[in-house]
């Protein structure tokens, strides 16, 4: 054991750089994970969060043929007590993940009409009342008038105040309910306040504006009323019409990413399988089968870019156990010499890493273990091949090359003998694999139906490889040809510089072919980027055509100019967009319900112009004027082929005649998707006086307009046009909401949803690790090298060779491996997306919008800058590297090269 520790001491440095890449290497398979997991399960929380009751809540619903109230099936007196015995029937992992449970047994507010002391509300028709008993309800509520029902021959009921006020109701108000069997009367004896109007209890209570039945009778109240179980009784006796719902609210705390499958079945066996005479209403399904989707696409992108990062750190290992044997080449052959077995070597050298490298295993799973995030099922793997690929290179090389020990010097500055067969024919292979994998993955898709494919993920690191390895069989001529050119010249040190890059040594061509890898891990996970952040940048151009989108029911006339005065406003332009029944010009069928966008073509140009949007309206839309019955029109692609030259809409009642004068099949205010839709110029359509036009939206110019003086203005507005169509002044709570989107909040709520967040983290990991990765690379080749670099100055300088020449050999020798190893693994990363990019699944992460390939003048720059770094590290490495081995003594220490 002492002779083991005393050997370690003499080779420490190679020793503490194999310890630090298993280090680094173990924190990234083992904390990286870890991480996005975190980041998953916090996307699947917020996505589950973010949903309504209706989707994310378990409903069973009585099917209305099947509970007829009879006495000897009495629910209303029983179903509270069936929550327990419902939920304990669910399979799992559904029973464990529900956080609170309700039932409730109502009457309407679908299928009953209301009649008494109720107002109209913004039309003609009577409120849409229901009444209903809710478990939980008596705790959450203070009664503020009256009393609590106590049902007896008339149904009595209690209101919330809000609700009160927006129907008319008072203690004392009467008004009845009719069914599909007969009326009920319902008194109202109280009003209650919600102690918290927020909370989960009430979702199924809201008080909301609705359309009346026939639509041209406005809009209509939605509101429910609370009674006790004789009340809610007597209501199933009389109109037989009561529904019966248990509701169970999952926790979405407890959910984790792989919950989701289970999940999703345990959703579908409760939709299969109800309760009898129940049907279960939920849309959870189909929300978490594209969350699903969505994780399976991130976790097949982040497989790529830790694969890429991996291979890098277990390239560096490798050769830093090359390093290893390598420097002790001199002592092994001593050892042959007096006849010591290959294998004895090999021992020798597995023994001082089994001091090292369990070390660095351990710390590094600790430092994994402090970071936040969820484990890895299977994170065993990678660590498994990281700690053999560490303890067992450098006694493998070892004994692989002295099994045919050579005692003759090796000279290093002759040109690399002709690669053998068997060589060529391994290389050859990888780059068969690398065109295999391609062509698969262009046929597959990166995550399999059980996961994640192992081959496929590993495919650009193959890629990468093939590229490193073509690059290495192709590079010495050139190299060797700039050499014969640069002995021509003066001066030796360009000459020396080339010759040295050109003779292919292990020692300096093994790191090129690492850093190939990380510059194409780096690159791509760049060019990914900059496609997926530029589809949104698309995206939220088409939603929001300008720095802001304003919304509502309608405006009045004066919104228009009240908007353009908040500071910070610079553009206005009105617009209209609903759906309307397409016609052919003349007496033709109708051709089907289209998209309309009623625009007012020269302000729209100012706001996109001002706002920097890249979308335009063509120039007809734009420079239209009114010239006739028939105005410039653009439609879409699909709608070409069936209007022909022309056709008719009827905008707010008003027909209008247009000709095709563009085609487009993108136009900004109509979000993405569309594909059947017509956009006419307002400023020309001949717009009877009586009758006109309504704008239901405003694009705004302006970044520095304030949200909540916009949001003013246009309920200003909102205000106006329906106290004109009313006569009367609606309150306040009854107005429409005016929705602001400005055009940052949309573009930064694109990322922050669902698993977003881990593709943000997946492409920090990658480019950032990748930077890392290749300055260390260089490092590492400039150490490996630095011997016998070392040996040539000490040369040379009895020559007069300067310090500063020195540096320049070294740029010479190292700069054309750099560029080289960047233009190379920088193709094949730009070249990754173009050919696996349809099985990314990509459009997942866009909005709908195509994902396209640029090469961003930003991604250039930064490689640049890397080169710069690393040359800049790489004479910062060597000269540190001098210092220490004192240039003056080398060829005193020996003349072999080490």
């Amino acid at each position: 054991m002492s002779a083991v520790l005393h050997r370690a001491r003499a080779f420490a440095g190679e020793l503490a750089l194999l310890a630090i890449l298993t280090l680094v290497a173990t924190v990234l398979v083992s904390g990286v994970p870890k991480l996005a997991n975190g980041y998953t399960d916090a996307g699947l929380r917020a996505d589950v969060a973010r949903l309504p009751y209706t989707a994310r809540d378990l409903i069973f619903r009585s099917v209305p043929a099947g509970y007829a109230q009879r006495p000897d099936d009495d629910v209303v007196r029983d179903g509270a007590q069936r929550l327990g015995a419902y939920r304990e029937r669910l399979a799992a992992p559904l029973p464990r993940l529900i956080d609170d449970q309700w039932y409730t047994a109502r009457l309407g507010p679908a299928g009953v009409r209301s009649t008494g002391d109720v107002a109209p509300f913004l039309g003609n028709c009577t409120p849409s009342l229901s009444v209903r008993t809710l478990t939980g309800a008596d705790r959450a509520l203070r009664m503020v008038e009256g009393r609590v029902p106590a049902s007896a021959d008339v149904v009595e009921a209690t209101v919330a105040r809000p609700a009160a006020a927006a129907v008319g109701l008072r203690v004392g108000s009467t008004f009845t309910l009719v069914g599909s069997t007969g009326p009920v009367p319902v008194r109202v004896v109280g009003i209650f306040e919600q102690l918290d109007p927020a909370a989960l209890l009430w979702d199924d209570m809201p008080l909301t504006r609705t359309s009346c039945p026939n639509p041209a009778d406005g809009s209509v109240v939605r509101a429910g009323l609370l009674t006790d179980q004789a009340g809610i009784r007597l209501a199933a006796e009389r109109t037989g019409d009561v529904v019966h719902e248990w509701r169970y609210r999952l926790a979405e705390d407890r959910l984790s990413a792989p919950d989701v499958p289970a999940l999703a079945a345990a959703v579908a066996a409760a939709r299969r399988d109800p309760p009898r005479l129940t049907a279960l209403n939920n849309g959870l399904e189909s929300s978490l089968s594209r969350y699903n989707g969505q994780q399976s696409a991130v976790a097949a992108l982040l497989a790529v870019v830790q694969s890429g990062v991996l291979a890098t750190l277990l390239g560096l290992i490798a050769l830093a156990a090359g390093l290893v044997a390598d420097r002790r080449r001199a002592e092994f052959g001593l050892i042959r010499a007096r006849g010591g077995a290959a294998a004895t070597i090999g021992g020798r050298l597995l023994a001082e890493t089994l001091l090292v490298v369990p070390a660095a295993v351990l710390a590094g799973l600790l430092a994994g273990a402090l970071l936040p995030g969820r484990a890895s099922a299977h994170g065993w793997l990678p660590l498994l091949m990281v700690a053999t690929v560490a303890t067992l290179t450098a006694p493998v090389l070892a004994t692989v090359t002295q099994r045919h020990p050579t005692f003759a010097r090796s000279r290093r500055d002759l040109t690399g003998s002709r690669p053998s067969a068997r060589r060529l024919v391994g290389e050859g292979f990888v780059v068969l694999l690398a065109v295999l994998g391609v062509l698969l993955v262009r046929r597959r898709e990166l995550s399999a139906a059980g996961g994640v494919d192992p081959y496929l993920v590993v495919v650009p690191v193959l890629l990468a490889v093939a590229a490193a390895l073509v690059i290495l069989r192709l590079l010495p001529w050139p190299l060797r040809l700039a050499g014969r050119l640069a002995a021509r010249a003066r001066g030796a040190v360009p000459f020396l510089g080339l010759a040295g890059a050109g003779r292919g040594s292990p020692v300096r061509t093994a790191p090129l072919a690492v850093l190939v890898v990380a510059v194409a891990t780096g690159v791509f996970t760049g060019t990914v980027t900059v496609s997926i952040a530029d589809a949104r940048d698309r995206a939220t151009d088409l939603e929001v055509p300008g720095d802001t989108l304003i919304t509502g029911a309608g405006f009045g006339a004066g919104t228009g100019p009240a908007l353009a005065a908040v500071p910070g406003v610079t553009a206005v332009a009105p617009m209209w967009a609903a759906t309307a029944s397409l016609r052919s010009v003349g007496a033709g069928p109708p051709l089907g319900q289209v998209q309309v966008l009623l625009v007012d073509g020269p302000a729209a140009d100012r706001v996109l112009r001002r706002s920097g949007n890249d979308l335009r309206l063509p120039d007809a839309l734009t420079r239209a004027d009114r010239a006739g019955d028939t105005v410039p029109a653009l439609v879409s692609p699909d709608l070409v082929a069936q209007v022909g030259g022309g056709g008719a809409l009827e905008v707010q009642g008003t027909p209008y005649r247009f000709r095709v004068a563009a085609v487009a099949a993108e136009v900004p205010g109509l979000g993405v998707g569309a594909r059947r839709f017509v956009v006419l110029p307002a400023q020309a359509l001949p717009v009877p006086l009586e009758r006109p036009l309504v704008v239901n939206r405003f694009a705004v110019a302006g970044t520095g307009a304030d949200p909540e003086e916009l949001r003013r203005a246009g309920d200003a507005g909102q205000l106006a046009y329906l106290g004109g169509g009313l006569g009367r002044t609606p309150a306040d709570w009854a107005l429409p909401p005016t929705t602001v989107t400005t055009w940052q909040g949309r573009r930064a709520s694109l990322e922050d949803s669902g698993v977003n967040r881990v593709l943000s983290f997946t492409f920090a990991a990658g480019a950032t690790g990748a930077v890392l990765l290749a300055l260390l690379t260089v490092a590492f080749a400039v150490l490996a090298g630095a011997p016998a670099r070392g040996v040539t100055l000490s040369r040379l300088r009895t020559l007069g060779l300067s310090a500063g020449q020195g540096r320049r050999l070294l740029l010479y020798e190292l700069v054309p491996l750099l560029a080289v190893a960047l233009l190379a693994g920088g193709l094949v990363g730009i070249a990754l997306p173009r050919l696996i990019g349809s099985a990314l699944g990509l459009a997942g992460f866009t909005a709908g919008v195509p994902a396209r390939d640029r090469i961003d003048p930003v991604l250039v720059a930064a490689m640049l800058a890397v080169v710069l770094l690393a040359v800049v590290a790489a004479l910062a490495v060597e000269s540190a590297a001098n210092r220490r081995m004192r240039l003056g003594e080398a060829l005193r220490l020996g003349e072999e090269y080490p």
